[in-house]
């Protein structure tokens, strides 16, 4: 990774955090504890993907919409991101191999 790379990531995410910023306080509530569920359930894919851009996406419509956070995700929002990342590998799906010696290799023997 260049520093070009580190530099463009940064923009990027602090354009991100702008968009996040700039939704009415119950949808930013919201969004910070899908963060945080997601960052700690931690989906593989998280770093390498969009979903947190497409998160914001689907809350700028649905304030452009009117309508209120929680008639977007409903009311069990952990749910709603299992639901996003249901197919997705997990950091601690792999842990969890790790642990049970379903793994081949130095850490399966």
């Amino acid at each position: 990774m260049s520093i070009q790379d580190i530099i463009q990531g940064k923009r990027q995410w602090r354009a991100h955090r702008a968009r996040i910023e700039a939704l009415p306080p119950d949808y930013r509530i919201v969004y910070r504890e899908m963060q945080r569920y997601l960052f700690k359930v931690g989906p593989v894919s998280l770093s390498e993907g969009n979903l947190l851009s497409e998160i914001a996406d689907f809350f700028e419509e649905g304030v452009a919409g009117g309508k209120g956070v929680l008639e977007l995700t409903g009311s069990d929002v952990a749910a709603f991101c299992d639901g996003l990342i249901k197919d997705s590998r997990t950091y601690a799906e792999i842990h969890q191999e790790i642990i049970g010696g379903k793994t081949t290799g130095a850490a399966g023997k």
